[in-house]
């Protein structure tokens, strides 16, 4: 991992793999899956034994499968596992993961760190400080977001815990000089922009997935860091962790993203997150 932070908060040192390995793992498309994106092949009959990981409005939204589940109690077992994701807290807690409520898990993108369900002020004051040194408030990215001028392609704007924005947008009718316009603008403001799906994300720089881990990691005193993910968001926890896992579907993949330390599922959709899990569990209990 890359330099860590040094905060208010204490770092824990244990013996044991628990407090040596942390194991990050992004949720959607990653670890849970919608029915749009399960990808299953062959016959009705053949398909996996499945869990329901999320409820929104009262209906059925994510999934897993009966041993993905499985799997997931056992690398808890044995490793310190963080969920990581870039849906807001609340959108977090909607999720029903097996086993106990993880000591620690990242939402909205790396701006909230949760420890044993609630939220850290240690972290919130620290992404405070270095927000305010380093860029511009939230409502000037706003601000540009809002010109009518962009109304054909920016369908819905939105705010992520006051953190940070993203636009429900029509990309095929987003002008290329746009993106770079924007791109440009973010970069003097330090911010960063990502688009994802019909998804455009604008970000402080502060506000990262990678250094939200790399904190996890000073505090449990992990000398190993495995993390897997499916998004362009999560290139850089990948890229900075020891031992990293990618599905074959998602951003990264249509991007062809490789590192000597990256291994490749198998297959995609929602087998693919059982197969990740399996092979965390082969490193974190070997023959």
């Amino acid at each position: 991992m890359h330099e860590t932070l040094t905060l208010d908060e204490p770092a824990v040192s244990a013996p044991g793999l628990t407090s040596t390995v942390v194991v990050a793992c992004d949720l959607d498309r990653t670890l849970i899956y919608s029915k749009n994106a399960l990808w299953l092949e062959g016959a009705d009959k053949d398909a996996p034994p499945m869990m329901v990981a999320e409820v929104y409005d009262g209906a059925p939204l994510s999934y897993m499968t009966r041993t993905a589940e499985n799997l997931l109690l056992e690398v808890m077992d044995a490793s310190t596992f963080v969920p990581v994701t870039t849906r807001t807290q609340a959108q977090y807690e909607r999720v029903q993961l097996p086993g106990p409520v993880p000591e620690y898990a990242i939402t909205s993108n790396g701006g909230v760190l949760l420890h044993r369900g609630v939220r850290d002020p240690h972290w919130q004051e620290h992404l405070r400080l270095r927000i305010a040194a380093d860029c511009a408030p939230l409502e000037t990215v706003e601000e540009y977001l809002s010109d009518p001028a962009f109304a054909s392609w920016i369908l819905r704007l939105r705010r992520a815990e006051d953190l940070f924005v993203y636009a429900i947008i029509e990309r095929d009718a987003m002008p290329a000089a746009f993106l770079a316009n924007l791109t440009a603008m973010c970069a003097t403001a330090g911010w960063t922009v990502s688009v994802q799906g019909r998804k455009l994300y604008c970000v402080p720089v502060p506000i990262n997935k990678t250094d939200a881990l790399a904190e996890v990691a000073r505090r449990t005193g992990a000398t190993t860091v495995m993390a897997a993910g499916d998004s362009l968001l999560d290139q850089d926890m990948l890229a900075n962790a020891d031992i990293a896992f990618r599905p074959l579907h998602g951003e990264m993949h249509d991007a062809g993203y490789l590192a000597p330390h990256l291994r490749l599922t198998s297959v995609r959709g929602v087998l693919a997150g059982e197969e990740i899990l399996k092979n965390i569990l082969a490193l974190l209990q070997p023959v």
